[in-house]
């Protein structure tokens, strides 16, 4: 009978122990971590988030995850604390040995993308299949308790920090004053929208020392009489290229329209149809990168949060120069001086041209991914599959970037030197987050294949 017991006894610490093995399988699966960026950045999608803001809920809810994974791995990891603007040192657990960091990353994340956005609670459900998930893969219930614990102190030290951010003063700042004057922007149809969010260089970037850090070009002076112009030039270039756009052109312009709230009139209709936003879009493509060089679960963390990042602080960076600048659409030219019938291949959006948005941010992300994963690194873009777009292949992020700039050109929202000039500003803004911030101790790259 003893020896029976013992037989028992041994087969379930077996049992347990296993148990205890396979949940880190499961919940340090890198594709976990994608497929919670995933779910808040369809929760973005879904509840029509602006693009600049988009980027603030990316980005915190990403720092929350790494500064828990720097914690935990405090041989190969930097907190970010001291790194970035204003972010103090993060608590250490009170138990280190009843945190799974990975785990608890997912959960800060969570907590943290739940105080971002709206409707509040948007990601309850999915923090419950989280922890129900681990339970089922065996996590031991001190473990899942101090996990918990952990994630919600990091949080919490996450989100009291993003209130000195200057968001919520911005949201009861003045509205922009419109003046339909020769070469200052108005809004355009269908929507006729107010500028968006024309106090954002007003949040606190990160990394840049100041929204206006990054020197631009004046644009060419607005002269719609001269025919020789530099002015003149651009618009007629834009209007010739929208007139004779060819199916490749027409591909890449509805490829990286990734316009969060498309306003569709048909007659007497109207509907809206959604897509990602162009943060969004680069979020998806970090997340494929990772996936392709098979990075760990703590390098997948670091590589979202280095991208949303650079995400964020190029924005800032581009909204000082929208609205400093407050430069004339193509669209609301063409119309009034040259083609009343004219339209854009897709729609612009409501903010100044100058510089374009897409190209700054773009060029950014693309830099920070070039610094982790090397240059000449050939991926196939996704993103758009759902929304019933083909894939594109790129042989660099440095080149995906260049045809996004492109892109709204070619889309006939912007003027070529805005993207160039733009593709200019964002690539500054990466290299100086790549510069200043140091997440690895050992090696400044974050490749980590398994």
């Amino acid at each position: 009978m003893n020896r029976f017991l013992y037989q028992m006894a041994g087969f379930f610490l077996l049992f347990t122990s296993c148990n205890q093995t396979d949940y880190k399988k499961v919940m340090h699966d890198p594709a976990l971590y994608r497929q919670t960026v995933k779910r808040l950045n369809n929760i973005v999608l879904e509840n029509n988030f602006p693009p600049v803001i988009a980027s603030r809920n990316y980005a915190y809810a990403n720092i929350a995850a790494y500064e828990v994974i720097a914690a935990g791995d405090q041989t190969n990891f930097n907190s970010l604390a001291g790194q970035i603007k204003h972010l103090k040192a993060i608590p250490n657990p009170a138990d280190s040995a009843k945190v799974d960091y990975p785990f608890a990353a997912l959960l800060a994340f969570c907590a943290v993308g739940n105080a971002v956005t709206f409707p509040e609670g948007s990601m309850d459900e999915y923090v419950e299949e989280l922890k129900q998930k681990a339970d089922d893969a065996g996590m031991p219930n001190a473990m899942m308790i101090g996990s918990v614990k952990y994630a919600d102190e990091v949080a919490k030290h996450i989100l009291l920090w993003s209130k000195d951010d200057n968001y919520l003063k911005t949201r009861s700042a003045s509205k922009f004053s419109v003046r339909d004057e020769d070469g200052r922007w108005l809004p355009t149809p269908p929507m006729y929208a107010q500028a968006l969010e024309p106090h954002w260089n007003e949040i606190r970037p990160m990394v840049l020392d100041s929204a206006s850090q990054i020197p631009y070009a004046t644009p060419p002076a607005y002269n719609i009489k001269d025919k020789t112009s530099q002015f003149y030039r651009n618009v007629i270039e834009v209007k010739e290229i929208v007139d004779s756009l060819t199916e490749e052109q027409k591909q890449i312009a509805e490829f990286w329209d990734d316009n969060p709230f498309k306003l569709n009139v048909v007659g007497h209709v109207s509907f809206a149809t959604k897509k990602f936003s162009p943060g969004g879009h680069w979020m998806n493509i970090a997340g494929i990168a990772t996936e392709n060089n098979k990075s760990d679960f703590n390098t997948t963390v670091s590589t979202y949060a280095l991208a949303s990042i650079a995400l964020f602080d190029s924005f800032i960076s581009c909204w000082e120069t929208k609205f400093k600048t407050n430069y004339v659409r193509p669209e609301t030219v063409i119309k009034r001086h040259i083609n009343p019938d004219w339209r854009p291949y897709i729609q612009t959006p409501p903010f100044p041209e100058y510089t374009s948005g897409h190209a700054v941010i773009s060029a950014a992300t693309a830099e920070v991914l070039t610094n982790v994963f090397g240059d000449h690194v050939a991926f196939r873009d996704t993103s758009g599959v759902e929304f019933g777009l083909p894939e594109r292949s790129f042989e660099s992020f440095r080149k995906a970037a260049l045809e996004a700039g492109i892109s709204r050109v070619y889309g006939g929202i912007h003027f070529t030197n805005s993207c160039e000039v733009g593709t200019k500003q964002g690539t500054e803004v990466g290299k100086l987050v790549v510069e200043r911030l140091k997440l690895r101790k050992l090696n400044p790259k974050l490749i980590s294949k398994n």
